[in-house]
């Protein structure tokens, strides 16, 4: 047999009555602070800040050999592939382990110029 649900009507009765004058507060105070935030719309307008113009950064690429270990084993310039090929073949025969040739972008730092007076 199913359980009656029992309702209190008074404690329901009560409870409504006690939030109208509470929503009525709310929303006064709503429609206050609505007024108030369209009084202060007027805002200054931001200044913009020129960026310092910055060059490009320059890289150069090269050949890394590395090892199964993720250990750079070797570097050569990006026209000696053949070389960075030829090493990897060499130290593949004289151990087990895996070596292969890997393109590496290297950032090129300008010198500071030296005025010679």
């Amino acid at each position: 047999m199913a359980k009656k649900k029992t309702t209190k009507p008074a404690a329901k009765k009560a409870a409504k009555k006690a939030a109208k004058p509470a929503a009525k507060k709310a929303t006064k105070k709503a429609a206050a602070k609505k007024a108030t935030t369209k009084k202060k719309v007027a805002k200054k307008k931001a200044v913009k800040r020129k960026k310092k113009s910055t060059e490009p950064t320059r890289y150069r690429l090269i050949w890394g050999v590395y090892s199964s270990s993720m250990r750079e084993e070797a570097r050569f310039d990006y026209d000696c592939r053949k070389d960075a090929d030829k090493k990897a073949e060499k130290l593949k025969a004289k151990g087990k382990k895996l070596y292969w040739v890997q393109p590496i972008k290297e950032e090129i730092i300008p010198e500071p110029e030296a005025d010679d007076a």
